[in-house]
Formats: structure tokens, sequence, C-alpha cells
């Protein structure tokens, strides 16, 4: 919804917004746009008068304890016959009409991998649209409208991150039915979102429904390693298809995650070295390749953009370090939150430091993190660390019993302030910290970065430069 504002913006609209807890990156991105940004949802906003209300899908009509509206300005809204549309809908009728979209679909990776992209068509002279569902560090902001319609007699394209997450209280289909793309990619697909899909098989039909909006002359660009991908592709498919990641598919590798070489039906088509970890990030790599070939970028020039590609701000980006005994200590700021995405972004790192420490410091905070749907997964996810930190409130599981696996290496609490002391009384020179939550977490990554300064008080940790997010 802030890359949505952003774009509104852009095309000359006056625009609000209302949000409870808007956090970094985004709320900084929306400031210097100089969108205002209300904190609530009180009907007293229905003075500014808007022309229209585009609603988010955190949007409902629940009630809270005391039997009131949790979002009065809604109620308000319907109660008055006031125009409201989606998201998905606004963007589907004033931005994406008669350009060429390119949607990144998946369980994981859709912000990197749509990010990639972007960067690909932006180096090719493209100018692309896109709606980025994070804040890429290659581009001032996570939204632009790009070359227009027609402009200089060249097509008009538009990137963007396609959730299948519903689309609001009033519209219960995927967003990205909406956006009509000619160009897909299904990164991959497990469960998630449990409270809306009841299991995967529901999951794999919205994918299929995306599938039938994709045109004859379209291109669907597939994770050949995701069975379940093939059976969303084997209920029907109408357009191209294109796989990455596996021995048979048109593009794959050799070499290591951040050093590789990438091959297009088994001939040498290009080179990437970066700063990226994980063999999660190659595959994003490959298919944001694959997308931009199929509208004509050759996969050679994509790679040489990627190995200038800066990563999505709170992707183990760095946001401090400190010293303990003379030796780094690092802190990153990560958006894991499903048990794969933890375990890929663990193991990605551990193969970048070798035998240095990891200790992950996590939220489970997900909708379907917080239901406990998928917790058995954990233990497993959390293997390749160290020493393991959960910040546990509001969960409706024991999450001392599912990580009892983990022994001394787990520890478990509900105050952050506690979390915090914890994790400074073992972290030693020399570790890798990482913060891993889909929200604010509390500022737990400045907390630890005061917190380790203050108790060791060395030259290095005076240093100006030292400890600024």
């Amino acid at each position: 919804m802030g890359g949505l504002a952003a774009l509104a913006n852009e095309a000359g609209h006056r625009v609000t917004g209302c949000d409870s807890s808007v956090y970094p990156p985004m709320s900084d991105q929306l400031e210097s746009l100089g969108i205002k940004l209300i904190e609530g949802f009180g009907v007293e906003q229905l003075q500014l008068k808007p022309d229209l209300f585009v609603v988010g899908n955190v949007i409902s009509r629940s009630l809270d304890h005391q039997g009131a509206p949790k979002f009065p300005l809604m109620e308000a809204i319907l109660n008055a016959g006031l125009p409201y549309t989606s998201g998905p809908q606004w963007l589907s009728e004033h931005i994406l009409q008669g350009r060429h979209v390119l949607a990144v679909a998946g369980t994981h990776g859709k912000t990197t991998t749509t990010a990639m992209l972007a960067w690909i068509m932006e180096e090719a002279n493209l100018s692309p649209g896109f709606l980025i569902g994070g804040v890429p560090m290659n581009f001032p902001h996570s939204a632009r409208l790009g070359r227009g319609k027609g402009t200089e007699g060249q097509p008009s394209y538009f990137v963007i991150e396609a959730d299948e997450y519903d689309t609001a209280f009033f519209d219960k289909r995927s967003k990205f039915i909406h956006y009509k793309a000619r160009t897909v990619i299904l990164n991959n697909l497990e469960f998630d979102h449990a409270d809306i899909f009841d299991d995967l098989a529901s999951i794999e039909r919205q994918f299929q429904q995306l599938i039938r909006t994709i045109p004859s002359n379209g291109r669907v660009v597939v994770n050949g390693l995701e069975e379940s991908l093939n059976r969303v592709l084997h209920m029907g498919c109408w357009s191209e298809v294109s796989s990455f990641g596996s021995a048979v598919s048109e593009f794959t590798t050799q070499g290591e995650p951040n050093n590789f070489q990438v091959f297009y039906r088994n001939q040498p088509a290009g080179h990437i070295k970066w700063s990226l970890t994980g063999q999660h990030n190659l595959l994003n790599a490959l298919a944001a390749i694959s997308a931009a070939e199929h509208i004509g970028i050759p996969p050679i020039q994509s790679c040489a953009a990627l190995t200038h590609f800066q990563n999505v701000k709170r992707r183990m980006e760095v946001c401090g370090v400190v010293y303990i005994d003379q030796l780094e200590v690092t802190i990153y700021n990560d958006f894991a939150h499903h048990p794969t995405a933890i375990r890929t972004t663990i193991e990605g790192l551990r193969q970048k430091v070798g035998q240095q420490r990891i200790l992950v410091v996590f939220e489970p905070r997900s909708n379907t993190m917080k239901l406990g749907i998928i917790k058995a997964q954990l233990p497993g996810s959390l293997e390749a660390a160290n020493f393991s930190f959960c910040y546990t409130p509001n969960l409706e599981w024991d999450a001392r019993k599912i990580l009892s696996s983990l022994g001394d290496k787990a520890f478990i609490s509900n105050d952050l302030d506690d979390l915090v002391d914890n994790v400074s009384q073992i972290a030693k020179g020399g570790d890798h910290i990482i913060c891993m939550s889909n929200g604010g977490f509390g500022g737990v990554h400045q907390k630890l970065l005061d917190r380790l300064k203050f108790i060791h008080k060395t030259p290095e940790n005076s240093h100006p430069l030292i400890n600024k997010i």
C-alpha cells in the first residue's frame, strides 16, 4: 500500500493514508515523498473528503473486545455510501492498463526477485515502472510509474510483486488475479497464509487461476525444483513455459551462490559475482534472467546487470557493527518469517562465514506463525545457527516445547529487553547476529547495538560510523 501511494502521488493525485504502527523503511519513504500518514482508523478522517478510498487487505469488519468496530473509518465509509476500491483493483484500472506486466509470484523471494528484474530492465534502458514490496537499494523508492505508454515508440513495461494473499475483505481473490500479467514468475510454492487458506491445494488453485490469465503469447517462468508448481501447470497452461533451477531446466547454473556461471539451454550465458548469499538468491536470479529474456534482454546482459544488484532493505541488511575483543560483531536486519526462508537465509550466511558463530534473534509474527500451523518446521530451520533467541508475545503455541530439541542452543522470552540481555551476554567477537521478523520487532536491532556498545566500551565502539543504522 505504501508503494501504491507512491504511484498515485507520482501520477498527480493528492494522497494521504492511514495505518497503525508503520515503521522504517516504508515510513521513511512516505515521509520523503511528502505523503501524510495518519495513525489509526478514526472516522475524523472523513473530513479530508477524498474522491476515493483505496482499501488495503489489513482492513476487516471485525470487532474488538468491547464489541466496537476495529476499523471505524471503514464502517463510516460503508454507512455513508462513499466510493472505495481495493489496491489491486485501483492498480489494474489506473496504472497497468495497456502495459506489458511482468509479475513475480511465489511463497518466498518475491520482493528480491522483483527488484532484480526491475534493475535488469533499468540497466537495459527500458525504464520500467515497478511496485516492489520493500525498498530496493538500486532505486530511491519502492515504486514508480516508469516510461509511459508508447513513449518514444517503445513498449511500456511494469514489474510487480504479485501476492497470493486475498485482495480485500470485499474481494477474497488473490491479489495477483487483478494484474493481467503477460510474463509471470512462479518462484516457489509452499503452505503459508494459514489464516485464509486451508491447505496447500487451495493455494495451488489460486496459482492455477493466475496461469489462466496469462495470454498464449506470454511466458510462465517456473522453478523446476518445485513439485507443487508442477501440479499447478498440470492443471492447465496455455502459454510458453520456461523453467529454471533443475538439471533439465532451460536456465541452470554452476558455482557458488555468490560466484556462479549461468547456462541457457546448456550454453554459457553469463557470469554473476555479487555480495548476496544463499542458494535461494541464485534461484531468484535465474527467474529474473528468464523473465527478462522473454522481453528480449539477452541473459549475458542480465548477468552483467545483476553483478551490480545491491539487494533490498531488510534482506540481510547490515544495520550495524560493534567490536568485542577487537573483533567485529555484525548485526543484520532480515525479513524472513517462514521456516523455509529462515533456513535458507541462515544456510546462506553459514556458507559465507564458515565456522564463525551465527546468533538468530527471531519473532514468529506472521499470521501463519502465530497460529502455529508450521511450527514443527522451526527447529530444523534453525539447525545451522549456533544460538537461537525466540521472542514470543501473542503466540498461540508453546515455543519452549517446540524448540526443546535445540537444547541449550535456544532461548525463549516474551520480554524484548530480557531477550536483548540474553543475546548481549552470549555474544562475542566475530559473531554474526541476524534479527528476523516481518515487523518492526520493537527496534531490537538498535537495542542490541546500543547494549553491546555499552557493555564493551572500546575505542573502536566510540567511532562515529559504528553502531549507526
